[in-house]
């Protein structure tokens, strides 16, 4: 609706400026101000008494370089249809300055024309754009002091957020403007757990930006020159207050060092399960360092080993592409590996790029055929047993690493696995050639020397026969030699049965045999000795204790045990015998107060030979196969024997036996 003339007229242009939400001053062309509304009055904090009549200038007090009268001048000469708007600081009467957008109208009035300025305080859009200032300031620093990286996009799946951790995570520049998702990805390969590529939108932000809630995903982060990092990535889409999608925001955790943790386990068991179905270290080490390198993501790895003969590393196997870095012959105290060797500590090269000018001319062979093949980094470690050296693992790796002590540490397990490999294969060869010497010599003492004894023995009794040919002395010395002889005779005797019950050719004669008879037999027999020797026996066994064995053998058993507990015994000690049953065992005990077992000698006393340290010392005879041949016969039988300690001193030897017929006492 268009109003006419004469209603225009009846309106009050006073009371309509003073409902106007803004401030308004009419000025004239010379400056002064001819009239203000209640909101200019307000706005300004005085009174319109005290502004009309006063220069525009005294008014406002402007924060500009110049007075406003030849602007004003300029703007009622040229007279603009349109308003005009600037923004400009005003002071308040305390002294404050107002942010204010200034609106100039020039209308035409009886006289002259008047300036009409609407004034818009801004006061409170400053503050609010001061305060988004220092809340993105805020956000920033808060961002960028995490340690996981953060990542956020707008509803049109544009970056709008990439924090310090997610630059350094993706590779990019610690400073400058959020980059295109195509820029990064055109230099940086994501890919899944199962290292499978990624296309961003195939990515936990992506998976967001369409709606979803991702999980926390593996995500693997590639970037050239730098080792693959694995962030654990969460996600999930941003909604505003009318529950419209407006962007996206993930969060990504480094836990490459967790990761690499977890596949060490599994290599750790896949190396145990290889070693364990391995004849020797040089068949199971192409695949063993495979595995190895496998885990770490690395191109190539080397195994060597110190020859026992030579005393010098020899290559026992590697894996990797790259054959010119393998092969090669270990220089002591030079290279990776040389070093390794000379101190017998790891080392770590973490960059081969970096030129040192003092390593020798096969280092630096070494380190040029390395680069040539798109090696960076060098990880060598002792392979060792206990305190001995046995060899050095050597690694190779593409780019320079993160997490340097862990994978020292992570390499040294491995290291120690094939260590104990290693010298328990040495250890069972030593053993098997030990045996070989000991068979080979028993061999030689049975076969090689009985026929020779046999021959003394017949003519040491042939002449023993013809006393009256010899002299007492001629006698003496005839017996002497007879029982020698007779004496390595018995050792003879001893190593045969020995050995032919060790390898199985001797067949147990097996019968119900009265174990009591037999060791009751032994006592009597052994009194003698034990007479002579000034030491007693005492017995508690049952009335009788059936069972099935080689009643000869066990006899053998008896004998060399009461024998060994007569010998050692001092006079006046007793050496007592018992023997009980449980169920489905005998035991049977040997136990004098005698010299006893030397401390760490025990695990030895029924080694062939063996004789302790404190029996030599003392003088006592013997060839150490008693103990031996007993052991041979009681595991024939399927039992056990022992020794331990007897306290105060002496020792006690307890056989054990399988119970096969109930015990039957003698009515």
């Amino acid at each position: 609706m268009v109003a006419g003339p004469e209603w225009m007229a009846a309106l009050d242009s006073a009371a309509l400026l003073d409902s106007v939400q803004e401030a308004f001053l009419a000025v004239d062309s010379t400056g002064l101000v001819r009239g203000v509304n209640r909101s200019a009055e307000e706005l300004l904090g005085f009174p319109a008494e005290e502004i009309c009549g006063r220069h525009l200038d005294d008014t406002l007090h402007p924060e500009h370089d110049g007075p406003t009268a030849p602007a004003l001048a300029r703007l009622f000469a040229s007279a603009p249809r349109r308003p005009v708007a600037r923004e400009i600081r005003v002071r308040h009467r305390d002294g404050r300055m107002l942010a204010v957008r200034a609106t100039v109208s020039v209308i035409p009035a009886a006289g002259s024309p008047i300036a009409c300025i609407f004034l818009t305080d801004l006061s409170g859009q400053a503050d609010a754009e001061a305060r988004a200032d220092r809340n993105d300031s805020f956000l920033a620093a808060l961002l960028d002091s995490l340690s996981v990286g953060v990542t956020a996009c707008d509803d049109r799946g544009r970056l709008v957020v990439l924090n310090q951790a997610a630059r350094s995570d993706l590779g990019l520049l610690p400073d400058g403007p959020v980059p295109e998702p195509g820029k990064i990805t055109a230099g940086t390969i994501l890919r899944d757990g199962r290292s499978v590529p990624l296309a961003w939108e195939q990515t936990p932000l992506g998976r967001a930006c369409q709606g979803e809630h991702v999980a926390p995903t593996d995500v693997v982060v590639e970037v050239p020159g730098r080792s693959a990092r694995t962030l654990a990535t969460t996600a999930r889409p941003i909604h505003g207050a009318d529950r419209r999608q407006i962007g996206a925001v993930a969060v990504g955790q480094d836990v490459t060092a967790v990761r690499r943790l977890e596949r060490f386990r599994a290599c750790q068991d896949t190396i145990e399960k290889l070693l364990g179905t391995s004849p020797s270290i040089t068949a199971v080490a192409p695949d063993l360092l495979r595995t190895v390198a496998g885990t770490l993501g690395w191109p190539g790895a080397e195994l060597f080993l110190l020859d026992e003969g030579s005393g010098t590393l020899r290559p026992a196997g590697h894996w990797g592409a790259a054959d010119e870095i393998f092969g090669h012959q270990p220089v002591h105290g030079q290279g990776i590996t040389g070093r390794v060797w000379a101190t017998g500590q790891p080392i770590l090269v973490p960059d081969l790029t970096v030129r040192n000018d003092r390593i020798t001319g096969y280092e630096r062979e070494r380190q040029e055929a390395c680069l040539r093949n798109g090696v960076r980094t060098a990880l060598g470690v002792p392979v060792r047993d206990g305190g001995t050296l046995l060899g050095v693992l050597t690694c190779y790796a593409a780019a320079p690493e993160v997490h340097e002590d862990q994978l020292v540490v992570l390499l040294n397990g491995v290291a120690s696995q094939i260590g104990a490999y290693v010298a328990l294969r040495r250890s069972e060869q030593l053993a098997r050639q030990l045996s070989q010497v000991q068979e080979d010599f028993v061999n030689l003492v049975g076969h090689e020397l009985r026929t020779p004894l046999t021959s003394i023995t017949a003519n040491a009794r042939m002449l023993a026969e013809d006393a009256g040919l010899l002299d007492d002395e001629h006698r003496q010395m005839v017996t002497a030699i007879d029982r020698n002889a007779a004496i390595l005779q018995s050792i003879v005797d001893a190593l045969l049965d020995l050995a032919h019950l060790d390898a199985g050719h001797t067949d147990l004669q097996l019968s119900p045999v009265d174990l009591t008879a037999v060791v009751s037999d032994a006592i009597t027999v052994a009194r003698h000795t034990a007479a002579d020797a000034g030491v007693r026996i005492e017995a508690a066994l049952p009335e009788r204790l059936t069972t099935t064995g080689d009643g000869v053998r066990l006899r053998q058993v008896v004998d060399d045990v009461l024998a060994n507990a007569i010998t050692y015994s001092r006079a006046g000690e007793p050496v007592r015998i018992t023997m009980t049953t449980d169920p489905t065992t005998i035991h049977l005990h040997v136990t004098d107060l005698g010299i006893g077992v030397p401390a760490g000698e025990h695990g030895r006393v029924f080694d062939r030979f063996f004789r302790g340290s404190n029996v030599r010392h003392h003088g006592i005879a013997g060839h150490g196969l008693g103990l031996s041949l007993a052991r041979a016969i009681v595991h024939l039988h399927h039992g056990t024997i022992s020794l331990s300690d007897n306290q105060p001193t002496g020792t006690v030897v307890c056989v054990r036996l399988p119970l096969r017929d109930t015990p039957v006492p003698v009515s």
